[in-house]
């Protein structure tokens, strides 16, 4: 075994090392380099990337589940309906609720679904479906979330950034099949203070105080290992985990290129957008886009005064409303900023959670409900100030249209002008479609 893979071998840390193992850990020490710390775990999510360019997706994800009809399926006047108003939006005919007023001044560039039904009502599972676009139960395959698809497909070689950005707490989702490559680079905030975390920072980007003057030398070291590892070891796997660090070590020396160095924004802005993790997470999204970042994902989850996000098992209305007006500035700026700065047409906006609540109330809350919910999507071509569907006067069953998940997802990747059909293949040699077989785009919406 050679000296590099008896140094990494968990099984050999017993083994006598020479004085030329001795040496290279002690340089690797003294220059800070470790191979448990932040560049690894930053290696690992920035991988190569390869396919085309030119068009990004930005996931808006509502974890918990929001309630359709007290976002973009009300029913006014029937017993289901709850205290909010629908209000009149920039298309004619369309209503949505009142504590979204921006968004609805910005429904000439989003088309609302109200007819999407899956199958899952439990969190988890329903989370992987949505994030998959497969149904995971008993499934041996782990199918890659939609971030990792995409990253592949629309990823750029030569980025300094990463292909697959998340703003998201609590994944439930990952690369799966498709491999670390391909895995997201994932977006703290620089507070530990919950209820102040308004700055976004990549902790793993930034080298300690002490060691900033250090940091070519360290690099030099790992350069040296990493080197020695791929000569001896002469695989693919170690010429890509190569190419990793040396993406991670770009990304290290240009601070990404500054794209999440928010300050450099107009505070007017900022403020615009909102002073809490979800409205810098979008203008971050926005900064990522300009930068060919191929898909961000930012998640709306629990604020400061409703802790179970949009799982409103309780208090649906005062947990909504305060979710709403996080959502409605963030998400109304960010369109206008992206279609400001020429970048709509080629962006694509997906507003989703796991599933929508129940239409029936139970102790002023809403349940899990998947059977008849709501999703927007807006740019990238999408033929917008439009609903698809519609469900029944107490919103227990679709009515018209029924979209499935296949069908919904091969209107985001025909969208962004991938052919649904393509496939990739899993370690077994298994052909795995992008879309679920049978999913056909929403011509409506496609065009």
């Amino acid at each position: 075994m050679s000296r590099l893979k008896r140094l990494c071998s968990p099984r050999d840390f017993a083994a006598p090392l020479s004085r030329r193992d001795m040496l290279q850990i002690s340089m690797a020490s003294a220059l800070g380099v470790s191979f448990c710390g932040w560049l690894p775990r930053l290696a690992a999510a920035a991988g190569d990337s390869v396919a085309k360019r030119g068009k990004s997706c930005i996931l808006l994800w509502m974890q918990g589940g929001p309630s359709q009809l007290d976002t973009f399926d009300l029913k006014p006047g029937h017993a289901n309906s709850g205290p909010f108003k629908a209000v009149e939006t920039a298309v004619p005919g369309i209503r949505i609720s009142e504590h979204l007023p921006l968004i609805a001044g910005q429904m000439k560039d989003l088309a609302i679904i109200r007819s999407l039904s899956t199958k899952e009502a439990d969190h988890g599972l329903a989370t992987q479906q949505m994030l998959t676009g497969y149904q995971t139960r008993a499934s041996a395959v782990r199918y890659p979330c939609l971030g990792s698809l995409l990253a592949k497909e629309l990823g750029q070689p030569d980025s300094d950034l990463p292909n697959f950005v998340s703003l998201s707490p609590m994944r439930m989702a990952d690369a799966g099949f498709l491999g670390p490559n391909y895995a997201p680079l994932t977006v703290s905030g620089a507070s530990n203070d919950p209820n102040a975390r308004a700055n976004l920072a990549l902790e793993d980007l930034m080298p300690r105080a002490d060691r900033k003057k250090s940091l070519p030398g360290q690099f030099q070291v790992l350069d040296f290992l990493e080197k020695e590892f791929a000569e001896e070891l002469q695989s693919e796997a170690a010429k890509t985990h190569r190419a990793s660090y040396a993406k991670a070590m770009r990304m290290v020396e240009t601070q990404a290129r500054q794209a999440f160095q928010l300050e450099d924004e107009n505070p007017e802005l900022r403020d615009a957008y909102g002073r809490n993790r979800f409205g810098q997470g979008c203008l971050l999204a926005r900064r990522l886009v300009e930068r060919g970042v191929a898909f961000t994902e930012v998640a709306l989850s629990s604020i400061p005064g409703s802790p179970a996000g949009w799982d409103t098992h309780t208090d649906n209305f005062n947990q909504v409303k305060a979710l709403s007006q996080v959502l409605d500035p963030a998400w109304a700026t960010l369109l206008k900023d992206l279609r400001d700065r020429g970048l709509l047409d080629s962006t694509l906006v997906v507003w989703m959670g796991e599933f929508g609540r129940t239409p029936k109330l139970s102790n002023g809350g809403r349940d899990h409900f998947p059977l008849a919910w709501s999703v927007v999507l807006g740019g990238a071509g999408i033929r917008s100030g439009q609903v698809i569907g519609s469900t029944t006067p107490d919103g227990q069953e679709v009515k018209d249209q029924r979209i499935g998940l296949a069908d919904f997802y091969a209107t985001i990747v025909a969208a962004l002008g991938i052919d649904p059909t393509t496939e990739n293949i899993s370690p077994e040699g298994r052909p795995i479609p992008l879309v679920d077989r049978g999913g056909k785009p929403i011509p409506e919406l496609i065009g």
